[in-house]
């Protein structure tokens, strides 16, 4: 693996594989196993990866669009090359079931590394129409021409989330490096070793020095002293609100660019009208996408009243047939979520509901064929209210909520009563209507009769949810600064 063993894990700084002075152990959250052992950075470590991304900056940020294209691509196909020894590795280490190991976490993340390859051959430059140049004491007759040109920002650092680990390295160090940016990455501390092999084919297609670093680490310390580094010109970071909170806090002192998805209470708006075998199919994912860990998850059901009952039916009868168990067993749905810390905080929701007057319809605590592994069921709370904790709260595990209303103001205010805004969905068979509401509620991105995602939208959220866009031509924009060039004609 780069470093003389199968299984010795380091970080990579400068190009080089550096031994970390300590390690932890990465569990499967399916066995309670150990995967391995991730390096577990200290500080020192942090500021040379830091340091040896700054050296790099000047030299890439002068390298052609070709160039940049050509690291990312190599990249990508080289990851694909390897994909069946990584497919077990990120397999073991996120618990995720077969129908989608191969497609979600590794084939995704080579997918957004073409596509930066591809747009960072792009011409971000916008000439300006010429103006006048009339200033007083200027000789007249002057036209003054401009061009606004995209820059790269400088040391980005991206620090990722554990549901998707791989794929969401390629997502942000896919449109950094593109836009001529170097990057130091910190990975979730659940499942690091994904993005260390992807560092190790950067490293194998000949990525320059500095350009790429990783470092991981178990501690809250490690990626705050990324954060506080005054040689780090950008964070971009998904995760959860509170630390993107101290993340705001922490980069304010140096003005740090910021981009931060902060996850979501996607509430799908269920009409009167509804087709609910779509709704329900749709809503339906919480559970059998990557067991609800997914912040765009459709978890706050707001439903017409004259169809609430039906399509709580129709979700139960779909909750209590999904095979939840082994992710290895190809007819697993529902695998486990990432630790047992998250299954507690989800089973302690799920009791909140209870206790606040909420249905447990299908109940998914503990299931009791599964002896060991962080196991949570598809669950179904029904006579919701808004105002319930597991209503308002994210949990990122397998939980549904149905909250019904009386005419469609009262759903729609409901849907906007959040203090997240990343992901709605609207069910009508009314699809100017639907369009409408859409344009209504205050989220970054709305489903209309689907929860499939277009890859190539700008993906970000309203309120808490975030600040700027990822994705696509979008994301590579929020990678760069713009500067204002002007001259004159004469």
């Amino acid at each position: 693996m780069g470093t003389g063993t199968a299984t010795e894990y380091r970080h990579y700084i400068g190009g080089e594989w550096v031994r970390p002075e300590g390690t932890y152990a990465v569990v499967n959250p399916a066995t309670e196993a150990v995967v391995g052992e991730a390096p577990d950075a200290t500080v020192d470590e942090v500021q040379a990866a830091v340091a040896a991304a700054r050296a790099a900056f000047d030299g890439w940020s002068q390298t052609s669009k070709r160039e940049r294209s050509a690291l990312l691509r190599a990249a990508a196909d080289r990851w694909l090359e390897k994909h069946d020894e990584l497919v077990p590795v990120i397999q073991a280490e996120t618990g995720t079931v077969s129908a989608l190991a191969s497609a979600l976490q590794v084939r995704m993340a080579a997918a957004r590394l073409h596509e930066y390859a591809d747009l960072a051959l792009l011409d971000w430059d916008d000439p300006l129409p010429p103006t006048p140049g009339a200033r007083p004491g200027h000789r007249g007759g002057e036209l003054l021409g401009a061009i606004a040109v995209r820059q790269p920002v400088g040391v980005c650092a991206c620090i990722t989330p554990y549901n998707v680990p791989v794929p969401g390295v390629a997502g942000k160090v896919g449109p950094a490096l593109a836009m001529g940016n170097t990057v130091v990455v910190k990975p979730a501390p659940q499942d690091p070793l994904g993005t260390i092999e992807l560092a190790r084919v950067f490293d194998e297609v000949g990525a320059p020095p500095g350009v790429v670093n990783v470092v991981t680490g178990s501690r809250p310390e490690i990626g705050a002293a990324i954060v506080a580094s005054a040689e780090v010109d950008m964070v971009s970071f998904t995760g959860s609100c509170t630390v993107g909170e101290q993340i705001y806090a922490a980069g304010a002192p140096t003005m740090k660019r910021l981009l931060m998805e902060l996850g979501g209470k996607g509430a799908a708006l269920v009409l009167h009208d509804a087709d609910l075998d779509t709704a329900a199919e749709s809503i339906s994912r919480t559970w059998t996408f990557h067991s609800g860990q997914a912040c765009v998850a459709p978890t706050r059901v707001v439903v017409a009243r004259a169809r609430y009952a039906e399509l709580v039916d129709r979700l139960a009868a779909i909750a209590r047939v999904l095979p939840i168990g082994d992710p290895l067993d190809p007819g697993t749905v529902v695998g486990p979520v990432i630790s047992g810390a998250q299954r507690s905080r989800i089973e302690s929701m799920i009791g909140a509901g209870e206790e606040a007057g909420a249905a447990v319809v299908v109940d998914g605590r503990r299931p009791d064929h599964l002896e060991r592994g962080f196991y949570v069921g598809p669950t179904l709370l029904a006579e919701c209210t808004n105002d319930m904790y597991p209503v308002r709260e994210e949990i990122f595990g397998p939980v549904v909520a149905v909250v019904p209303f009386d005419d469609e103001e009262e759903g729609i205010a409901i849907a906007n009563d959040s203090s997240y805004g990343l992901y709605d969905y609207v069910f009508s068979t009314d699809t100017p209507r639907a369009y409408a509401i859409a344009r209504r509620l205050r989220c970054g991105n709305v489903g209309i009769n689907t929860a499939d995602r277009n890859a190539h939208t700008p993906f970000g959220g309203f309120k808490r949810s975030g600040i700027g866009r990822m994705d696509g031509k979008y994301g590579m924009a929020t990678y760069s600064e713009l500067q204002s060039i002007v001259w004159p004609s004469r």
